[in-house]
């Protein structure tokens, strides 16, 4: 029997949003932060989210974005059941429903969202890393790798319609050319620790049957010398800032 997490609240966008998520395991951060601010959703627009954990990145976009219909799937259930409290906690219209996206989006039988996006698990293999604590296992592996979320992802779309996620700077390549298979027209913003430091992750839009040639923006810096959010990054935390990717 799967026993439902200990939880707390959490403040999120300067105190717009209330997020309960587990006390110990994995909790949201910059990463779904970037992620909410980029979904540039329309009043009437669905956003379909894989992998929705407590439903930080759905909680935010609603806010953000009033007017969109939000529709979350994940895996663990209760998580799913937490990611339900945190959407009706901020009086949001939306469904998440218990679904595992190796299932495939026909499974799922719903409508072709305008919107499909994610922030996958970063790791596909499990002797590449240390193992993760129980509890932050779901949020690291991806069990049936990366494929199955982007097939998810370009199966849960409509014609014409966009996907977004967050994922590893060194997993580019192999995001391109899984989501080239249906989508081009790709926009991909680097995201860097600190302005002297590599990229770790890559935020990448793109289209379904997309044809514009791919665009690299100029990056994202979390971080100045000293460690603190940069006026960027600190805007995009606190709401007061989308994150634009034409």
């Amino acid at each position: 029997m799967t026993v439902a997490p200990e939880v707390e609240e959490t403040p999120l966008l300067n105190g717009r949003v209330r997020l309960l998520q587990p006390r110990d395991g994995y909790r949201a951060g910059m990463d779904a932060a970037i992620l909410a601010a980029a979904i540039a959703a329309a009043p009437g627009d669905t956003v379909l989210e894989a992998g929705c954990g407590a439903g930080a990145v759905l909680c935010q976009v609603g806010v953000r974005r009033p007017g969109v219909r939000l529709l979350g799937v994940e895996r663990d259930a209760p998580t799913a059941v937490l990611a339900m409290r945190n959407l009706a906690l901020n009086r949001l219209d939306g469904e998440v429903r218990e679904f595992d996206v190796a299932a495939g989006f026909t499974a799922l039988e719903r409508p072709r969202a305008d919107w499909a996006v994610s922030n996958p698990p970063f790791f596909d293999d499990a002797s590449a890393l240390r193992a993760p604590s129980p509890g932050k296992r779901a949020a690291w592996m991806a069990d049936a790798g990366l494929e199955a979320w982007t097939e998810f992802l370009l199966a849960g779309v409509r014609d014409g319609g966009t996907i977004l996620l967050i994922h590893r700077a060194d997993r580019l390549a192999d995001l391109l050319s899984l989501l080239g298979r249906k989508a081009g027209s790709f926009r991909i913003l680097p995201i860097h620790p600190y302005a002297d430091r590599p990229a770790k992750r890559v935020l990448v839009k793109a289209v379904r049957l997309g044809r514009a040639p791919l665009v690299l923006l100029p990056p994202l810096v979390l971080h100045d010398q000293g460690g603190a959010h940069s006026p960027r990054s600190e805007a995009i935390l606190r709401g007061a800032a989308h994150l634009d990717l034409g």
